[in-house]
C-alpha cells in the first residue's frame, strides 16, 4: 500500500492539479444533478487534457450564474406582465369613464326629449267670461204677465253660455262668506246667499260666486231684486256718500263706506272685475218697475 503524501511533499503544480480536478468533480456532480432534473441538455464536447505544465486556469462557470440568469429571465418576464396589466387597467378605467361619459349624455338626451314630449303648447291667457250682463235682470212686473229673467238683456249668440251657467251647481258656501247685510240709512237687514241667479235672488241678496269675501282685498259683488222678492234693493237711490253697510260672516262683521253710484247697461260687467282695494259692488234693476238698467253703487272697507 503507497503511502500518503503530506501537503508540504506536493509542489505548487500538484497542488494546482489536484484542484483543478476537485473541481472538475464537482462541477460534473453538478452537471448529472442538473441532467436528472431536465434543467440542462448534455452535449458532447472535447474535453481538455491536463499536464503538470498546463497553466490553471479557473474556467469553471459560477455556480450561481444559471441561477442568475434564469432569474433575471423570470424577473424580466415578470415586469414585461407588469407593465401590459397595467397597459390593461389604464386602458379599462379610460373606457369604464368614456362608458359612463356617454351614459349620462343618452341620460340627458332621453330626458330632453320625454320632457319634450310631455310639454304642453303655450297658452294665452284669456278672461272667463262668468257673466255677459250684470245680475238681477228680469222683466218688469206688469199685471198679469208672468215675472221672469229678461233673456232680451243677454245678446243671442250669448245665450246658450249663460244657460250653462245656469245649470250649474252652487258650491256650499264657506265660513267667510257673507251671511247677512245691513243698511242702516235704508233700513235694510236681510240675509245673504251664495249665487246670484233666479233662484238663489228669491232667498235674499245673492253674492257673486267667485268674488272676493267680506274683509278680503278685492271685490265683493252682492245683487238683489228692486220691486219683486221683497224689493229688497228697492232704495238702493237712496244712499249717499259715507253711508254705511255692514256685511256679517260666520265669525265677524265688515263695515264698507259708500264711495258711488251709477246707473248703466246690464252689459257692464267690467264693474264686477276684482279690484286691488277691499271693495264692495251692490247691484239692482233699475228703474223702479220698468228694469231697463242697473244700479250700481260702490263701497271700501272702512279699517279698524
Amino acid at each position: 500500500m503507497p503511502r500518503q503524501r503530506s501537503i508540504e511533499e506536493f509542489t505548487s503544480d500538484e497542488l494546482r492539479q489536484l484542484l483543478v480536478e476537485k473541481r472538475r468533480a464537482e462541477r460534473e456532480a453538478r452537471l448529472e444533478s442538473y441532467r436528472k432534473t431536465g434543467r440542462v441538455i448534455q452535449v458532447e464536447a472535447e474535453k481538455p487534457v491536463f499536464t503538470d505544465t498546463t497553466p490553471y486556469v479557473d474556467d469553471e462557470p459560477d455556480e450561481e450564474e444559471p441561477l442568475t440568469n434564469r432569474r433575471q429571465a423570470r424577473n424580466r418576464r415578470k415586469k414585461g406582465m407588469e407593465r401590459f396589466l397595467l397597459i390593461i387597467e389604464i386602458v379599462a378605467i379610460v373606457g369604464l369613464v368614456v362608458i359612463i361619459f356617454q351614459a349620462f349624455n343618452v341620460l340627458n338626451l332621453l330626458n330632453e326629449e320625454t320632457a319634450g314630449a310631455l310639454a304642453m303648447p303655450q297658452l294665452t291667457p284669456t278672461a272667463l267670461i262668468t257673466a255677459v250682463v250684470l245680475p238681477s235682470g228680469h222683466t218688469a212686473p206688469v199685471e198679469g204677465v208672468e215675472v221672469k229673467p229678461n233673456d232680451a238683456e243677454i245678446p243671442e249668440h250669448l245665450r246658450p253660455l249663460m244657460q250653462s251657467y245656469a245649470d250649474l251647481p252652487i258650491p256650499t258656501p264657506g265660513a267667510q262668506q257673507a251671511r247677512q247685510i245691513q243698511i242702516p240709512a235704508i233700513g235694510l237687514s236681510a240675509p245673504v246667499v251664495l249665487g246670484d241667479g233666479w233662484e238663489q235672488l228669491k232667498k235674499g241678496v245673492g253674492q257673486h260666486v267667485g268674488t272676493a269675501n267680506p274683509g278680503e282685498t278685492g271685490n265683493v259683488v252682492v245683487s238683489a231684486h228692486n220691486d219683486i222678492f221683497g224689493e229688497l234693493f228697492k232704495d238702493l237711490d237712496r244712499l249717499k256718500t259715507g253711508d254705511t253697510i255692514i256685511l256679517t260672516t260666520q265669525d265677524r262683521s265688515f263695515t264698507y263706506v259708500v264711495t258711488g253710484t251709477q246707473i248703466v247697461e246690464p252689459t257692464r260687467v267690467d264693474l264686477m272685475a276684482p279690484t286691488p282695494e277691499k271693495t264692495l259692488t251692490m247691484i239692482s234693476c233699475y228703474p223702479y218697475r220698468i228694469d231697463t238698467q242697473r244700479i250700481v253703487v260702490t263701497a271700501v272697507l272702512q279699517e279698524d
